[in-house]
């Protein structure tokens, strides 16, 4: 038996499919019985381990979704040569995500906070924590390098709002060509920050 299948699992099951369709779709656009169907589970098992519904599942996956990324995205700028290499690789890694995904493969958080900001409060309340989270783990690396605590979440909020903005341009142009462009000017106002501090302060 394919462990995958594994009773034990199907609430794994059930977050993942619908990560994934959050991606492409969107949480209005997503189903339940899609959600199910995509996960190979009993349609009971949803309320079994949601018994909130769409609402609470969706809580969950933007939650889980978002600790998924803030690793990853963190593993990207602590493999880095410096900061500004990680702020170019962070870019550059997203495009190749979106070609290989042949540009279906984008944020589910931006995706469904699009979607919910004015209609869903759980909903825009849990995609807020999650770019909140995403802005203190840049802002901590800027802090690391020696950029004060400000500046740094600035920059923190600039790169993460490019980023999400090149999304939505890749998508619908189809290229990575936003990506480009915004990592680029992400990196300069980081290099812009970096002059200012002292040669004491910086990251070596």
């Amino acid at each position: 038996m394919d462990p995958n299948l594994k009773p034990g699992n199907t609430k794994m099951r059930i977050l993942d499919a619908t990560a994934e369709l959050f991606m492409r779709y969107g949480y209005t656009g997503t189903g339940l019985k899609q959600i199910v169907a995509d996960a190979n589970a009993p349609f009971g098992s949803l309320y079994h381990h949601f018994p909130g519904g769409k609402q609470e599942l969706g809580v969950e996956v933007i939650h889980r979704s978002g600790a998924m990324y803030l690793e990853l995205v963190t593993a990207v700028f602590d493999a880095a040569p410096d900061i500004v290499s990680g702020v170019h690789d962070c870019f550059d890694g997203a495009a190749e995500v979106l070609r290989a995904t042949d540009y279906a493969d984008a944020c589910p958080i931006e995706t469904v906070a699009l979607e919910v900001a004015s209609t869903n409060e759980p909903l825009r309340q849990a995609t807020a924590e999650v770019f909140e989270s995403w802005i203190e783990g840049a802002a901590e690396r800027f802090r690391t390098a020696g950029i004060g605590d400000r500046t740094a979440r600035e920059l923190s909020i600039s790169l993460i709002a490019l980023l999400e903005g090149a999304f939505v341009l890749c998508r619908a142009t189809r290229t990575t060509e936003a990506l480009g462009a915004a990592g680029k000017t992400a990196a300069a106002a980081v290099e812009a920050a970096l002059r200012h501090v002292a040669p004491e302060s910086a990251q070596p």
